[in-house]
Order: C-alpha cells, then sequence, then structure tokens
C-alpha cells in the first residue's frame, strides 16, 4: 500500500470515478468526498457532505491530512443550456467559495499538495487557425463556468503563496471516453447508427483529451517534483477535424462512414438561418492547445492515441 495519503472530492463524477479506479490499481488509500445523495464509494472512506460552499466543514476530509495531496475534482459542471437565473452566482457559489474553503482548510491542514481540476475554458472558447492556446497567456474565459474557474485559479494561487501549500492546476479540453455524456455522447449515438451527415469537410483542428490520459497526468502529478505550483495544459496531443473525429468513430463503432461533403460556409449560412450558430461554431471552429510545457517539465506524454481512445469508448457496444 502506498503511503501518500490522498484526499479526493467529486469522486462520484464522470473524472473521479475514473481517478478512484486509478487510485485503486496503484494501491493509494484515500478518502472520498461525495454527496449525501450518491451512493456509497466502495474500497474507500466516504465523507459525506450536502453542499459545497463557503461554509462547508471539511475537517471529516482532511482529518491527519498532513503532507497528504488533494486531488479537486468536484464542481458545478459546465451547462450548455443554463437557465439558472444568474448562473455566475451559481458557479461561483461551488467553484470559487467552495474551492477556496476547502482550500484554506486543507492548507490549514498541513496537506502538501493542492490538486485542481479546471477548464481549457479559463484560456477561452476557440483559437484561430494555427495558434494554440499556452499556459503563459492571460485568462480570457467568456462564459460563466469559465470564469468561475478562473477566479477560483486566481484565489488558489494567492492561498498557495500565503501558506506554502503546493499548488498544480490542470486545464483539460473536451474530455472523453467510457461515460461521456453531453455533446460528445450525441456524437457517438450519430455515429453508431452511421446517420448520414454534412461534415465531410471540416477541416478545423480541436484538442481532446481522452479521460485515460487525464487521469494520468492527474496521477504523475500526486508525486512530480516538477508539478509543484504550475498549470498545466493537457490533450491527446493530435488534434483532429470534426470530419476525422467522427470518422474514427463510425470506424470503431464498425460502420463505414457516410459524411457529405457540405463547404463549412454552407453550414455557416445554415446555423445563422436556423439559430444554430453555436453549433456550427463547435462544430467547424478550432479550438487547439500546446502541450509542450506539460511534457517538458514532467517528461509525460499521453499514453493512449486518439484512435484508442475512441475505441474504449465503444467497448463491447455500448454506447457511452
Amino acid at each position: 500500500m502506498n503511503d501518500i495519503k490522498l484526499m479526493v472530492t467529486g469522486g462520484s463524477g464522470f473524472v473521479g470515478s475514473a481517478l478512484l479506479s486509478a487510485i485503486k490499481a496503484t494501491g493509494y488509500s484515500a478518502k472520498v468526498l461525495r454527496r449525501s445523495a450518491a451512493g456509497n464509494i466502495p474500497f474507500f472512506q466516504n465523507v459525506q457532505i450536502d453542499t459545497l460552499g463557503a461554509e462547508t466543514d471539511f475537517t471529516a476530509l482532511l482529518d491527519n491530512a498532513e503532507n497528504g495531496v488533494v486531488i479537486h475534482a468536484a464542481a458545478r459542471a459546465h451547462v450548455m443550456r443554463d437557465i439558472a437565473a444568474d448562473p455566475l452566482t451559481q458557479y461561483r457559489a461551488v467553484n470559487v467559495d467552495g474551492t477556496l474553503n476547502l482550500a484554506r482548510q486543507a492548507a490549514a491542514a498541513g496537506v502538501k499538495r493542492f490538486i485542481f481540476i479546471s477548464s481549457v475554458k479559463v484560456n477561452g472558447e476557440r483559437t484561430e487557425a494555427g495558434t494554440a492556446f499556452t499556459v503563459g497567456q492571460s485568462p480570457q474565459p467568456e462564459d460563466a463556468y469559465g470564469v468561475s474557474k478562473a477566479e477560483a485559479e486566481s484565489g488558489l494561487r494567492q492561498i498557495a503563496a500565503s501558506t506554502g501549500m503546493e499548488l498544480v492546476i490542470i486545464r483539460p479540453p473536451l474530455v472523453y471516453g467510457p461515460g461521456v455524456k453531453g455533446n460528445f455522447a450525441a456524437m457517438i449515438k450519430v455515429a453508431s447508427r452511421n446517420y448520414p451527415l454534412p461534415l465531410g469537410a471540416v477541416y478545423n483542428k480541436r484538442s481532446l483529451v481522452a479521460l485515460d490520459n487525464l487521469i494520468d497526468l492527474i496521477m504523475t502529478c500526486v508525486t512530480h517534483p516538477k508539478a509543484a505550483n504550475q498549470t498545466f495544459l493537457v490533450s491527446d496531443d493530435n488534434d483532429v477535424s470534426t470530419t476525422e473525429l467522427l470518422t474514427m468513430m463510425t470506424k470503431a463503432a464498425g460502420k463505414h462512414p457516410r459524411l457529405l461533403p457540405v463547404p463549412v460556409s454552407w453550414l455557416t449560412l445554415a446555423g445563422k438561418v436556423t439559430g444554430k450558430n453555436a453549433v456550427v461554431d463547435r462544430l467547424c471552429g478550432n479550438l487547439q492547445v500546446d502541450i509542450s510545457h506539460t511534457k517538458a517539465t514532467l517528461g509525460w506524454l499521453p499514453p493512449l492515441s486518439v484512435e484508442e481512445g475512441i475505441k474504449r469508448c465503444f467497448v463491447n457496444e455500448v454506447i457511452c
């Protein structure tokens, strides 16, 4: 059994559940913070909370936490069509106030390292063709979720500087893998049913990260001495177009792709006419991240290729 003490939040989520599987496989023991409504997570010591906010008491999670590592994956997740009257206030309550409250208590408990799972949305929503986001760029979040993550990062850096607790920030782009939800899950369903799509001539570039690659980087950051007080971008290190992505998905489903080569200009016009500009932008726009800093600092390479990551979404013909 590895003697490093780990404390994980968000253990019942998409990233958190995969992280716990990796922790179990590597022999670490860990405490897991989970919502009271969620089921008990086997193998780990469970700590229940009702809310994650400015007033939450994390004593049970942080008991005997000296020289341990907190991996904070819990958050109010990004929602495409947020119907909250004031989304930013609700994002801040969890992603900023809850995160900084946890960090302050962690530092007071003697935690050595705090790993924060942030988002590439801190950098922005899109990149120009041939360019990529880097860790040195000033944050330019455009939506409430991105703003809340950027504010949390800023507050965490202040806490780390004043307490000496090591801080690691990881900004993933879209994370995919078995169990993924949202738009990527919809794309997998479409690919598995092999509908003909007008997306055979989209030559954009987007960075993605397979769930297993993100988990591998998180686990690397638990112990790597050079990870302290660093911010890391992460991806599969092989950016793909929407056409390439759908082709890989369809083949992984055992089908022959039926993608029609409709010009992007026509798709853009259709988006304006139908009010689906945002959908077309996500399908045809660019969002690339430069992970050279991550690779150079940690000597890290993503262990899984994009192709293998996509195939794992179709294991046993189960739609993710």
